[in-house]
């Protein structure tokens, strides 16, 4: 663990900057964009807000990019990993509906998506909030796209299922966390399954 003095330094301390990205990640999936102040990331990171202001410039919304790169990557590691447990599409877009389901319960229902809860504070606005939200979403469709394709989907059949695997899974998350079930996330699981077992 850094000393006192380390953390008040930003030259000295290298990890300061992954600290404050990685707290302000968390403190937006918790709690929202809107409600995330900079002074309650820098305390959390165990920084000053010199130290925040010397890495982000831009203040909150610089560091709030920060961190939705830092969860949209996060996440799409996550839908590698399940996607590619399971060599049939199908079953491994039911079995990522299934893991999400298992670790938002376990997080007692606050631990949901980060960007989702970016973007949908921060529509009708053209900040680099929004973009940095679209971005996540067009990377976790491609990445779900290059599954299908490789199990032999035609370019455009790949292009809109991945589309609506990324709508369903992020709109049944939610639900699940308003319901604290799981089951909004299973059933979509299913029956995003059934959809591209129609396609065979």
């Amino acid at each position: 663990m850094q000393t006192a003095a380390a953390a008040n330094s930003p030259s000295s301390s290298p990890g300061t900057r992954d600290r404050i990205v990685t707290t302000a990640a968390r403190l937006i999936q918790r709690q929202g964009y809107v409600g995330t102040g900079i002074k309650q990331i820098a305390q959390d990171a165990q920084a000053t807000l010199g130290s925040v202001y010397h890495f982000f410039p831009g203040g909150k919304e610089a560091v709030a990019v920060a961190a939705l790169r830092h969860s949209s990557e996060e996440f799409a590691g996550f839908l590698r990993e399940a996607l590619g447990g399971e060599e049939d599409p199908a079953a491994a877009v039911e079995a990522c509906a299934a893991r999400l389901a298992t670790e938002l319960h376990a997080s007692g229902w606050v631990d949901g998506c980060p960007v989702t809860a970016a973007a949908l504070e921060t529509l009708g606005t053209d900040t680099k909030i929004q973009q940095v939200c679209a971005e996540a979403l067009r990377d976790w469709e491609l990445i779900v796209h290059e599954k299908l394709l490789r199990c032999g989907f035609g370019t455009d059949d790949a292009r809109e299922l991945a589309t609506t695997v990324i709508g369903a899974l992020e709109g049944a998350e939610v639900t699940a966390q308003v319901n604290r079930s799981e089951a909004p996330l299973r059933t979509t699981g299913r029956q995003l399954a059934r959809l591209i077992r129609s396609y065979g």
